[in-house]
């Protein structure tokens, strides 16, 4: 896969489609490009999609961490984003996001608004960050250590694609009888994409997430941010509460929800072609 400049480091990106309509998919957290996978076939060649690796993600660099994981902080991730528009050559795009996603997106939108069109935001952490007990901080150690542990940990972000009756701690995650084959494939791929992330990928990320809720910084901000943005929500997320969901709306002045019964908190995977047909719909107007 290509990668581009990002001030110091390369990050890595899948490109879908060409033309001047330009849309940029920022993953969430424990992600990287490829959880667009299903999506892909069902978009159209005339949108021109970018899904880009955090640093620390995928096949992007993998700088070691500073103090306090200061250089994987989200807006650390907004402005490697910037850089690597910059060096595509992008001067104008959409945003489409998945959930830390969100964050990384207000970040840009408020250090480069003259860049961005319009939003589409799915199951997006709240501006105001994760309510996260101190515990929490510990949850990637042996995410990367045990692949049991990481296979049960992201079966709650995509949680209609499981018996409900697995979804409990100490039971092993199975698969629903309706779940696809391209669908498990895909989910056991992430899985092991998801445990070579690196420790500021992982560990630095929830807490940032976690500084963002303590302090309070990015939420005073964003009543500057004035693109429009549809907000995707799926009842049955397991990661973000509605009341998080409801925050972000009251704090973005231009966003809208829709929400989806039987989705959990990754649409991408868990119905890409209502995904697909959304995203396209959406950013065809």
């Amino acid at each position: 896969m290509p990668l581009v400049q990002a001030g110091e480091i390369k990050l890595n990106y899948v490109e879908h489609g060409s033309g001047d309509n330009i849309v940029i998919f920022i993953h969430g957290f424990l992600s990287c490009a490829r959880w667009m996978d299903l999506v892909w076939p069902n978009l159209p060649e005339n949108l021109h999609v970018f899904a880009i690796d955090w640093r620390g993600c995928g096949d992007s660099d993998k700088p070691a961490s500073t103090e306090n994981f200061a250089n994987y902080s989200l807006k650390q991730h907004a402005q490697d984003m910037i850089a690597a528009l910059k060096s595509l050559g992008i001067k104008k795009c959409s945003l489409a996001t998945h959930s830390t996603g969100g964050v990384i997106s207000a970040y840009m939108l408020l250090a480069e608004p003259e860049m961005f069109d319009k939003v589409l935001a799915l199951d997006p952490v709240s501006p105001t960050g994760l309510l996260l007990p101190q515990e929490a901080l510990h949850t990637f150690e042996p995410f990367a250590a045990s692949r049991n542990y990481a296979f049960k940990f992201l079966s709650f972000a995509a949680s209609s694609l499981f018996t409900k009756e697995s979804l409990v701690p100490g039971v092993k995650s199975e698969f629903r009888p309706e779940t696809t084959q391209e669908q498990r494939e895909l989910f056991n791929l992430l899985v092991d994409k998801a445990r070579e992330l690196s420790d500021g990928a992982g560990t630095g990320t929830l807490y940032h997430l976690k500084k963002e809720r303590d302090e309070g910084t990015l939420h005073k901000e964003t009543h500057r941010i004035k693109q429009p943005m549809l907000v995707l929500w799926g009842e049955d997320d397991l990661v973000i509460p509605r009341q998080d969901i409801d925050t972000t709306i009251k704090l973005l002045p231009n966003s809208t929800l829709q929400t989806y019964k039987g989705i959990g908190h990754s649409m991408v995977l868990e119905n890409p072609d209502l995904y697909a047909r959304i995203f396209t719909e959406y950013f065809s107007k």
